[in-house]
């Protein structure tokens, strides 16, 4: 039988779909942009029917129906990372939080130690080959997609098809959702004059040729827009955003020094606005793999001068990083920084940096602290630290003793906050504070 027929025999209604799930399994969902919606809606639809299905995902950009309080007798949500959708369930015990590496998610689901029942995913079109992509989605979905019983693909399209080993047969598909709506948008954060100088600082770390990672939001796009007198850049990172595409065609990135990948773009996801959609579609320069391998700290080693770039929510005067949590309130999750920390602390001429504002709540709130909220979680320790960097300076921390980096730290806090962290480091080590502005970048 040709794959077409194949195709046409799997095809179902969205609500045909979502009854195919029963009450108690555990259903896991494609991630991020590449959240599917038409099943999604049905299964809110038929929530009379289940019981007690587990919702599993990392960041969730749809609606999140399923995770509000009207919806706990029919669904539990079991959260891989906190976001906008599924905070406050986690919050008031409503959902829950599984702590994990985003590397190591595709071992949960392989290993069994969250079984996949129903994977819930969203590709493209199929090729002449019968190959669908998995397009901006590849990370934890597809590793979910060939562990589940049982895989309901919406087939949407408008998904580009994205290269790499971002594909799965139709006869992998047990069940197809035809789907036509734009793929999910996020767009630019505002760069204002905080942000710009801290992507100006941490231009000065970053050297030509160096292979980059970075994150989503206003501080990346700031880093980015500020490298424009760089060359020969490189991206190996858990996703990208629209300013990757900008740098390429300024011929800023090229991949030309990469180590591994030479040549190529290598992420897990993507997330960003049409214009990066469009840029990904067919593109040979990118190559999407599954998070498990994109974020495998020996892989991203193998990158000489690899810079990682991320963020965090506070910083106390030892170094240790909380980027997760707000006291006991989970706000976000692990996610990829602590892979790419110490995938770059291992690389040869590796750098990593957390950039950030250095105050939080409008200015009213100093993000570098004496000691970390009660109950906040440690998510990169104090060991694995290497640069802080905010708009009022470069903090290197490696290498330094408990009292070098908590001076260094106060150096580059808000003028503001910088009385109160004196007074506690003063106490902490029986010592006069004393001020220091030049700041060296370690090579």
């Amino acid at each position: 039988m040709e794959w077409k027929e194949v195709y046409k025999e799997k095809i179902v209604t969205a609500s045909e779909a979502s009854q195919k799930i029963n009450s108690g399994d555990r259903v896991v969902i494609g991630h991020a942009v590449g959240e599917p919606k038409l099943v999604i809606d049905a299964m809110i639809e038929n929530k009379e029917s289940y019981g007690d299905v587990e919702i599993v995902h990392m960041v969730g950009m749809g609606k999140g129906t399923y995770a509000r309080e009207e919806m706990a007798h029919h669904f539990k949500h079991n959260s891989l990372f906190a976001g906008a959708s599924t905070r406050e369930a986690i919050n008031s015990a409503r959902g829950e939080f599984t702590p994990c590496f985003f590397s190591e998610i595709p071992r949960l689901f392989r290993e069994e130690y969250l079984k996949v029942n129903v994977a819930i995913i969203q590709v493209s079109e199929p090729d002449e080959h019968s190959f669908c992509s998995f397009g901006v989605s590849n990370d934890y979905t597809k590793v979910a997609a060939e562990c589940a019983d049982i895989v309901i693909a919406e087939v949407n399209k408008k998904m580009p098809r994205v290269l790499g080993d971002n594909f799965i047969h139709v006869k992998d598909i047990d069940y197809i959702v035809e789907a036509d709506y734009e793929i999910m948008e996020l767009k630019k954060g505002e760069i204002g004059e905080v942000e710009n100088e801290i992507g100006r600082n941490c231009s000065f770390i970053i050297e030509d040729g160096s292979t980059l990672q970075l994150g989503i939001g206003a501080v990346p796009d700031a880093v980015l827009l500020n490298l424009k007198d760089k060359k020969d850049l490189g991206i190996h990172s858990e996703m990208i955003s629209d300013g990757v595409v900008d740098l390429v065609e300024a011929g800023v990135i090229n991949n030309r020094k990469k180590t591994i990948h030479k040549n190529k773009i290598v992420a897990t996801f993507l997330m960003g606005t049409k214009k990066l959609y469009n840029f990904a579609d067919n593109n040979p320069m990118i190559d999407m793999f599954s998070v498990d391998y994109v974020n495998d700290p020996y892989v991203i080693s193998q990158n000489d001068n690899m810079v990682s770039i991320n963020s965090c929510i506070q910083i106390d005067l030892m170094g240790q990083i909380a980027s997760e949590s707000i006291g006991l309130k989970q706000f976000s999750g692990v996610g990829g920084q602590v892979d790419f920390i110490r995938g770059a602390n291992r690389s040869k001429g590796g750098k990593a940096i957390i950039a950030v504002p250095s105050t939080a709540s409008k200015g009213t709130v100093s993000r570098i602290v004496p000691f970390l909220d009660n109950g906040a979680t440690v998510t990169t320790s104090r060991a694995d630290v290497h640069y802080v960097v905010t708009e009022y300076g470069i903090a290197e921390l490696r290498g330094k003793t408990l009292k070098e980096r908590g001076r260094a730290l106060i150096n580059i806090a808000h003028p503001k906050f910088r009385g109160e962290l004196i007074k506690e480091w003063e106490r902490r080590f029986n010592s006069k504070f004393d001020y220091f502005i030049y700041y060296k970048i370690h090579k």
